[in-house]
């Protein structure tokens, strides 16, 4: 059984398109208008295997903000979505992945609780292109509420804010995947003493 998702959302401020299939290649097709926030979103489908459609027109007139929670709201919206019944997955996932001088560390659970705790270094860079590095936090805090998971993401150290980004968007993509697939040895089974996740 397939496991996509699929989420129009439409405000005065923006119009969101986000497709998702959890069982994928990773193949992505991402256009928001703002080109770092693509990139990550392109990790984001090619490590974690999902197959990722976002399109996104936003008032970028203004700024890239709502451009950028929004997507991450129906980002998570779409991944809640395409979990379903979340019967036979793993539930919990967690990767470290380093780029150069960086390292990221993320730990997942699909427990239909939203949850975020987040670090990374201070000091970094305010910009990346058109990209606020502020809003790496609240790219994560959207998508978590959306998704209903609890998410830990910590970056010990990194200098380069390109790096210090990029490398927490491939850990969540991997700790998602994870996470998400499907458990051969649980078959059937909720991942849960409660009966719900």
């Amino acid at each position: 059984m397939s496991r996509v998702g699929r989420v129009e959302r439409t405000t005065k401020e923006t119009a969101v398109v986000v497709e998702i299939d959890l069982d994928g290649t990773g193949k992505t097709d991402v256009s928001t208008g703002v080109g770092f926030y693509d990139h990550m979103l392109d990790q984001l489908g090619r490590h974690g295997l999902f197959d990722l459609t976002v399109k996104t027109d936003g008032d970028l007139h203004i700024d890239t903000h709502h451009t950028i929670e929004d997507t991450a709201l129906a980002l998570g919206a779409a991944f809640k979505q395409a979990l379903g019944d979340k019967v036979g997955i793993y539930r919990f996932g967690n990767c470290t992945v380093p780029l150069d001088e960086s390292l990221a560390q993320v730990t997942v659970d699909l427990s239909g609780r939203p949850y975020l705790v987040h670090t990374e270094p201070e000091n970094m860079a305010p910009m990346i292109g058109t990209y606020d590095t502020t809003m790496t936090r609240h790219i994560l805090e959207s998508f978590v509420a959306q998704a209903q998971i609890a998410l830990h993401v910590h970056v010990p150290y990194g200098r380069n804010a390109h790096h210090i980004v990029e490398c927490q968007f491939k850990a969540l993509a991997r700790a998602l995947r994870y996470a998400s697939e499907r458990d051969t040895r649980a078959a059937g089974i909720l991942p849960s003493t409660k009966g719900a996740l």
